[in-house]
């Protein structure tokens, strides 16, 4: 069960395709119902996932105690979920949502002080006990309690039964942890259940074993008529009075970080191998290696979308265990990248030696980044030495043409950067923020989709063309109580922004977007809550729950500021102490401005402020945020995405008790507020808690460190007393609605897979070691890989399964022993294309997108059949048969369902917020 709160779209998708193709191509068993009945909330994007998996039916359980009150007296507990305003009917689900019990069988039964039903107690580990005795078994059934046994039983049954609309009623026997000595509790509920069944006629009652598929079957059979939910979630989840489980939403952001940094770098090695493979291979790699190193990515980054992952409510040793399958992984994809990094230079005709060069990464916090356009995870090149210089080959891993802005460390402040012709490329240098005696060197780059350009950089000596060297104007500490002196305020400018800084107070003042013409007033701090620890004190805080004592309040008592100004690049640097006499800083903002025309295909880069935190290591019981505050008359209404598929409103609710934490939302990949005139866009490269306390507001969690002695948190060791320095990364977009609804999902994905930069040093074959770039005579390059820009290449990859797109062919190889081919097939391509926006939310980008899969892929090869299949891959669609569900009558939303395509076409239509799946055969020479 993925976590649904603050996974991504795609990385749940991964984790489905993962094990469905693992259990499809095993046994030959393809899912039809979901059992999710312990995330913590339930999102609205899983009936979507669900129904284009194949599923029939859906069951989940955490929903917020007081509506699950309301849906069980309104027998409102089943229901057809249209999780997508956009697709709506299409891609519905029958949802059953489960009562109070939730998922366990009653622990209480009023005959005996021990409790019911679990006759294998509670389990021990690792080594059982000795006498087999284990905490917490039930009083075994023998014919002196079989009747108290059966009465409770049927009690509980009757209860539930009055919550639901049909005589069908599901009973969870088990609960977490059970079930590990099952021959123990079949010897106690086969003669129960007998017993019931005996004395149906009285008891009113029968009962039998049934699977998921059991209970939906007999529902389905009884064709009643059920109402529709429409597209909103069940967020955030609180199970009682004070207990909201919104700290989940940002516990172990390091993790949350780590697991959507390897995400995108296995999302760019798929794409990469997958072009390297079509239409031949070119180089002396080894397939089955390479497809051995992505397989062993896929399941650490699937494996870490569990409900108590990603989440950051496991122990710490636990964590440790997936950052360490995490880092592996991400090791082996690197060697993969780069050895066809390598081979894709030399044919580019570069000269450079072999191998790797080293790499490191002395900051952020993943040992697995290979760097991007952000300011975090930077490749550094050797420091201390004096090579020839150093190669470094950018990989795009969008099927768009992007332009933007990759940073490495380098250790001399004069460097030249030259293409592949031998031309020059802007770029900029300036002190390094996180390597001592280093230098940044940005570089702005344009790359095609799914392409390579490969950039030689030199140190330069006398009168050579050198990167552009910032210069840094430093502004001296300013308290936060300070007298204001109403100094002029500085601005920094790009061709979409003015920045207005307030030197009186060294913060943020307003920002001007020049679109509209329109200055918002914006400030930005640092604020902590103060989490209670005792639990005889109150309710407290720990790795799920989020209960603040009081309002937050600054972190911070003086502020630095600085600002490196160059030709490419501005960046912002704002130090937050948390003592005005303090010599280290607890916080930090660089936010960063970049010096590009809005057209040339430059839009998405010059209209954002990116922005990189530094936060902690923190004090014991603080949760950090950031807040920014402006004028914008959102009227406390926010709103926020579920995992980076579609967004949801939030407006501010009052409630008797928490109501701080009950107002927290998952924001996965980003979140906005807005006025009539104006939109502040928040876009996220991992999943933080956001809220919106005051009109004009906007606060993301950051970071937390909390101790507690509740004892069930101090037995699993779910205290979260995190130490760490954690460095996330948000963009900034401030404009017209218009603007910005354009923007969004493109600039998002821009963040989320930003270039890949693979480094190698220069080869000096005698020359000298900063001498000009050689001119290549011919430069190879397959074709680009274009969508337009409202599709998004959700993945393109070789899954390597061995199984038969027939799914008779297959079984009949299951049967006879002959499960298809030895060796991973490594023909079939999997693509993935996800239309970007919602109905009717861009007039131009909403339209469906017609595309010839033949034309995109020329790069690839000639396509010579084309499949389309479920989500997973699993499913020839045009075979594929869900269950219909009876529903109320009522409006109809979203576009009429498609006319039914004739399968093999290589030219598709994609409609708002669809994800079509294909299999791709190309002609082999």
């Amino acid at each position: 069960m993925h976590d649904e709160a603050v996974t991504h779209l795609d990385d749940q998708i991964l984790q489905l395709t993962e094990g469905h193709g693992f259990l499809y191509e095993t046994f030959g068993v393809r899912p039809r119902f979901s059992w999710h009945v312990d995330p913590f909330g339930a999102s609205a994007t899983t009936p979507t996932l669900f129904a284009l998996a194949g599923f029939d039916a859906h069951l989940t359980s955490r929903v917020d105690y007081d509506l699950k009150d309301a849906m069980q007296e309104a027998q409102g507990l089943q229901f057809v979920w249209r999780g997508s305003p956009s697709l709506a009917a299409q891609r519905e689900i029958f949802t059953h949502v489960m009562d109070q019990f939730s998922y366990c069988t009653p622990s209480h039964v009023p005959f005996s002080n021990r409790s019911g039903f679990y006759w294998n107690g509670v389990a021990v580990f690792p080594e059982p006990p000795p006498d087999g005795v284990y905490p917490n078994m039930s009083e075994p059934v023998t014919p002196a309690n079989i009747d108290l046994y059966a009465q409770a039983l049927v009690a509980n049954v009757k209860q539930r039964a009055t919550w639901f609309r049909t005589p069908h009623v599901l009973w969870p026997w088990g609960c977490d942890k059970q079930f590990f000595n099952a021959s123990v509790q079949f010897a106690n509920m086969d003669p129960l259940l007998d017993h019931i069944n005996s004395h149906a006629a009285q008891l009113g009652v029968m009962v039998e074993y049934a699977t998921l598929g059991d209970y939906f079957r007999a529902l389905h059979e009884f064709n009643a008529t059920w109402g529709v939910r429409d597209h909103h979630d069940f967020l955030p989840y609180a199970s009682e009075q004070l207990q909201a489980w919104t700290g989940f939403y940002t516990s172990r952001s390091a993790l949350k970080g780590l697991a959507r940094q390897t995400s995108a770098l296995l999302y760019a090695g798929e794409s990469m191998f997958t072009r390297y493979m079509w239409p031949a291979p070119r180089g002396t790699l080894d397939p089955a290696w390479a497809l051995q190193q992505l397989q062993q990515l896929r399941w650490a980054v699937s494996e870490v979308q569990h409900h108590d992952a990603i989440t950051g409510t496991e122990s710490p040793k636990v964590n440790d265990m997936y950052v360490q399958h995490l880092a592996v992984g991400s090791l082996g994809v690197h060697k993969l990248m780069a050895s066809i990094a390598e081979d894709r230079a030399q044919h580019a005709a570069l000269r450079s030696s072999s191998g790797l060069s080293c790499l490191g990464f002395p900051f952020g916090e993943s040992p697995t980044s290979v760097g991007g356009s952000g300011q975090q995870g930077k490749p550094v090149l050797c420091v201390g030495t004096r090579p020839a210089g150093h190669l470094a080959s950018v990989y795009n891993p969008l099927a768009w043409t992007v332009t933007t802005i990759v940073s490495l460390t380098v250790s001399f402040p004069g460097v030249s950067v030259t293409d592949e012709l031998g031309h020059a490329v802007p770029a900029q240098v300036q002190n390094s923020t996180k390597v001592p005696s280093a230098y940044d060197l940005l570089i702005l780059v344009t790359i095609p989709g799914l392409s390579y350009r490969h950039y030689s950089i030199r140190p330069t000596t006398g009168t050579q063309a050198a990167a552009a060297e910032a210069s840094t104007v430093r502004f001296g500490r300013r308290l936060r109580h300070a007298s204001r002196e109403h100094r002029r305020l500085v601005p920094v400018a790009n061709d979409c922004y003015t920045v207005l800084l307030d030197p009186d107070t060294n913060l943020l003042h307003s920002v001007q977007e020049r679109q509209s013409n329109r200055t918002v007033h914006m400030a930005q701090e640092f604020l902590e809550y103060h989490a209670n620890g005792d639990t005889k004190q109150g309710p407290i805080s720990d790795n799920y729950l989020f209960s603040p004592s009081k309002v937050a309040v600054p972190a911070w008592e003086a502020v630095e500021l600085e600002i490196v100004a160059g030709k490419l690049v501005t960046e912002i640097r704002q130090h937050f102490y948390r003592d005005a006499m303090a010599q280290a800083y607890t916080y930090a903002i660089h936010s960063r401005l970049a010096h590009v025309y809005q057209g040339g295909g430059a839009e998405l880069l010059c209209y954002r402020v990116e922005q990189e935190y530094r936060v902690g290591p923190l004090e014991l019981n603080r949760e950090a945020i950031l807040r920014t505050s402006s004028d914008l008359d959102s009227r406390q209404v926010l709103y926020s995405d579920n995992n980076g598929y579609q967004m949801q409103r939030r407006p501010y609710r009052e409630y008797v008790n928490n109501t701080i934490a009950r107002n927290y939302y998952p924001m996965v990949q980003s979140a906005f507020i807005e006025d009539s005139r104006s939109r502040l866009v928040l876009l996220s490269e991992r999943a933080h808690g956001i809220s919106s306390q005051g009109g004009g507001q906007v606060e993301v969690m950051l970071h937390r460190r909390l101790w507690n002695n509740l004892a069930w948190d101090l037995n699993y060791n779910l205290t979260l007393n995190d130490t760490s320095i954690v460095h996330p990364v948000l963009w900034l977009l401030l404009g017209p609605r218009a603007i910005t609804a354009a923007l969004r999902p493109q600039s998002a994905l821009a963040l989320q897979h930003r270039p890949v930069v693979l480094l190698r040093e220069l080869a000096r074959e005698g020359s000298p070691a900063w001498g000009p770039a050689p001119k290549p005579p011919t430069t190879w390059q397959q074709a680009a890989v274009t969508l337009p820009p409202n599709l998004h290449l959700q993945i393109l990859s070789i899954p390597g399964w061995n199984y038969s797109s027939s799914h008779q062919e297959h079984m009949q190889g299951l049967r006879t022993g002959h499960r298809g081919r030895a060796q991973a097939d490594l023909r079939r391509v999997l693509l993935r294309l996800h239309h970007l926006y919602e109905a009717g939310e861009d007039p131009v980008l909403s339209q469906p997108a017609t595309v010839s899969l033949e034309a995109v892929l020329r790069g690839l090869g000639s396509v010579e059949a084309v499949e389309e299949r479920s989500l997973t891959g699993t499913w020839d669609v045009h075979a594929m048969e869900r269950w219909s569900w009876r529903t109320d009558p009522g409006p109809r939303t979203g576009r009429p369902t498609s006319p039914s395509r004739p399968p093999g076409g290589s030219t598709i239509t994609v409609y708002p917020k669809e994800i079509r799946t294909f299999f791709i055969h190309f002609r082999q020479h």
